[in-house]
C-alpha cells in the first residue's frame, strides 16, 4: 500500500514538473537590441561633425626638411580635410601602399613608381619637384674624391677599402640610386655590401645616415635638401656635388585602393598647383641660403 502510495505521489510530482503540465512562468519580454548605429551624444555637448581624413606616406627627405609641415596646414584649408603623414624610405612607404594602409604615396625611384603603377596599385605618376643627390664626407676628403664623376667615386671608395662608406641600407630612393652608382661604376653590390668593414649599413633615415658618417667620419651619400637641414648639425660637406646622374626626381601616386579616390586626386592638383610650386621652389631660401627642391609639374621626368 505504502509502496502504491509513494508512486503515485512521484508520478504526480513529475507531472506538474514537466512541459505543458500545470501553470507556465509569464515570459520575461525581451529587451530589444540597442541600435549600434545610434550613438547618442551625452547631454551638453554639441554634435561632433565626422573630419575626413587622407593618408599619405612620404619618403624621409620631404619630412625632414619640413616641407611637409609647411604644406599640409595649406592642403587642410583648402580641401577640408585632415592630413596624417607617415614617413618612411621609399621601399616602406610603398610597402604601406601596397597593404592599402595609405591613400596617397610620395617617392623617389621612378623604377619602382611604374612598376607599383603596372602591378595596380597606383592610378598614376606625377613628378612635381627634383633636387639632387650628393656624396657627403669629411672636409679634409681622406679617400681624396672631391669632384671626381660619382661612379669614378665609387671605384676609389671600394680600392681603398678603409675608410667607411656609410649606405642607407633601407631600400629607399636614396639606397636604390647608391645602388645604380655601384653598377655604373661596373661593381656588383652584393659583393661590395659584403667586402668589408668600410662598407656599413645604417638601415636608418638620411639624418641618422648622415649622423653616423660624421662619427665614424667617412662618406654617405645623401639627397641635397636633408644634407643642409642636417649642415649645422655634422662635420661634412658637399665633396661631390650634382649632375644629371644625381637628379632625385619626386612624384606623388593616388592608390587605387584610396578611401576616396578624388581627395588623393587633390592631393596631385595640389602639388602642381602654380601657388605650390612656387612655394616649393621658394622653400629653403631664407633659412638655408638656397633652394632645396626645384618645381618640375608637367615635365616627364
Amino acid at each position: 500500500m505504502f509502496s502504491w502510495l509513494r508512486f503515485a505521489g512521484l508520478a504526480l510530482c513529475l507531472a506538474l514538473l514537466l512541459p505543458g503540465c500545470g501553470e507556465q512562468p509569464a515570459p520575461v519580454p525581451e529587451t530589444p537590441a540597442a541600435d549600434s548605429t545610434a550613438l547618442e551624444q551625452p547631454e551638453g555637448f554639441p554634435p561632433r561633425e565626422r573630419v575626413e581624413r587622407l593618408l599619405i606616406a612620404t619618403t624621409t627627405s620631404l619630412y625632414d626638411t619640413g616641407l611637409w609641415a609647411y604644406m599640409e596646414p595649406m592642403f587642410e584649408d583648402q580641401y577640408g580635410v585632415e592630413l596624417d603623414i607617415l614617413y618612411a624610405g621609399t621601399g616602406k612607404a610603398m610597402e604601406w601602399g601596397m597593404r592599402g594602409d595609405v591613400d596617397v604615396v610620395v617617392v623617389h625611384d621612378r623604377a619602382r613608381e611604374e612598376t607599383f603603377i603596372a602591378d595596380g596599385y597606383g592610378l598614376s605618376r606625377t613628378p612635381f619637384a627634383y633636387n639632387f643627390f650628393v656624396i657627403v664626407g669629411p672636409p679634409e676628403d681622406p679617400a681624396g674624391i672631391r669632384d671626381m664623376e660619382p661612379q669614378d667615386a665609387f671605384i676609389a671608395l671600394s680600392q681603398n677599402a678603409t675608410i667607411p662608406f656609410i649606405s642607407r641600407g633601407d631600400e629607399s630612393g636614396t639606397h636604390a640610386q647608391e645602388q645604380r652608382l655601384w653598377a655604373a661604376a661596373g661593381l656588383d653590390y652584393e659583393t661590395i655590401r659584403t667586402s668589408g668593414d668600410w662598407y656599413v649599413e645604417a638601415a636608418a633615415g638620411m639624418g641618422p645616415t648622415l649622423n653616423m658618417a660624421n662619427e665614424m667620419r667617412g662618406y654617405a651619400l645623401a639627397d641635397i635638401a636633408t644634407f643642409l637641414a642636417y649642415q649645422g648639425d655634422v662635420d661634412l660637406e658637399i665633396i661631390i656635388g650634382s649632375g644629371d646622374a644625381m637628379r632625385n626626381v619626386y612624384a606623388v601616386i593616388p592608390l587605387s585602393t584610396a578611401r576616396n579616390t578624388d581627395m588623393a586626386q587633390n592631393m596631385v592638383t595640389f602639388l602642381t598647383s602654380p601657388e605650390t610650386q612656387e612655394l616649393i621652389g621658394s622653400y629653403g631660401v631664407v633659412e638655408w641660403g638656397q633652394q632645396l627642391f626645384t618645381p618640375c609639374a608637367g615635365q616627364d621626368l
